[in-house]
């Protein structure tokens, strides 16, 4: 941590730095907004010399913390390298914040050998390749509805992102967009026939919209006329009784939607 740094070397920067070095860090510091005018005025006017100075400065910015004593590090480093050597300080001692990492829509393959693997043990559901090439997906996405403020914006990259996800785990992917209630229950009923299933070694349903516990809504869905399709007829539509062919088979089930809470803006 830099804060623990700057307290290692703090004897020898009080006794080696110079007045307009002093000067130099604090006016990046302020630049940096991390010190302000009244903590820059009282290093320089509350100090009469400069050994006090340097004390006043190095443990005001080490009382800030990690950053501030980062920063302070860097610009010794940048006005005075050669001070910044005689400190015993390196760079690695300040290292610059690391950059946030991205989103990323790339699928990490597994290796043949780990793949192989796990499909010869007995402790694994067992895959075969025909049933790979049976894989089927039902993917649900509301965007648009009757009532404009319920549009979910940013809903066809959350699809697109999904759909890729599937594609790429073998999966046949049939696809629907903006449906009521009554086409979602229509679209389960549709896809519990669907032919591939006997062969399919799993399925998944992903339906994102908005919902409220239990439901998920449909596209005409309003305060006064409600649009709600029951969470609990995908069990029914997958079970055994009307769909055999997923019997002892894993049914994946995702639904992005909230359970709840206003749907509707509101003063508070």
């Amino acid at each position: 941590m830099a804060d623990k740094e700057l307290t290692r070397v703090r004897g020898r920067f009080v006794e080696k730095i110079s007045k307009a070095l002093i000067k130099q860090l604090l006016d990046d510091l302020l630049e940096d907004r991390l010190l302000n005018d009244g903590e820059t005025d009282s290093v320089l006017e509350d100090n009469t010399g400069k050994a006090d100075m340097a004390r006043c400065l190095i443990d005001m910015v080490r009382k800030k913390g990690d950053k501030a004593s980062r920063k302070m590090l860097e610009h010794l480093n940048k006005r005075d390298p050669t001070l910044f050597s005689e400190l015993g300080l390196t760079d690695t001692a300040t290292p610059a914040p690391q950059k946030q990492q991205g989103w990323s829509n790339t699928l990490v393959t597994t290796t043949d050998s780990f793949w192989n693997e796990k499909r010869n043990s007995k402790d694994i559901y067992s895959v075969s390749d025909c049933s790979l090439k049976s894989r089927v997906a039902l993917l649900i996405t509301n965007r648009n509805f009757s009532d404009t403020k319920l549009t979910r914006k940013g809903a066809e990259k959350d699809e697109e992102n999904m759909e890729k996800l599937l594609r790429s785990l073998n999966y046949e992917v049939v696809k629907y967009n903006d449906l009521t209630a009554e086409r979602i229950n229509e679209a389960l009923r549709n896809f519990k026939e669907h032919p591939k299933l006997s062969n399919t070694d799993s399925v998944f349903v992903v339906i994102m919209s908005h919902g409220k516990r239990e439901f998920v809504l449909g596209v005409n869905h309003s305060n006064e006329k409600p649009d709600e399709f029951p969470i609990d007829n995908i069990y029914k539509y997958l079970g055994p009784q009307e769909c055999p062919a997923l019997m002892n088979k894993p049914k994946i089930i995702i639904i992005q939607a909230c359970r709840g809470g206003s749907l509707y803006p509101s003063w508070v």
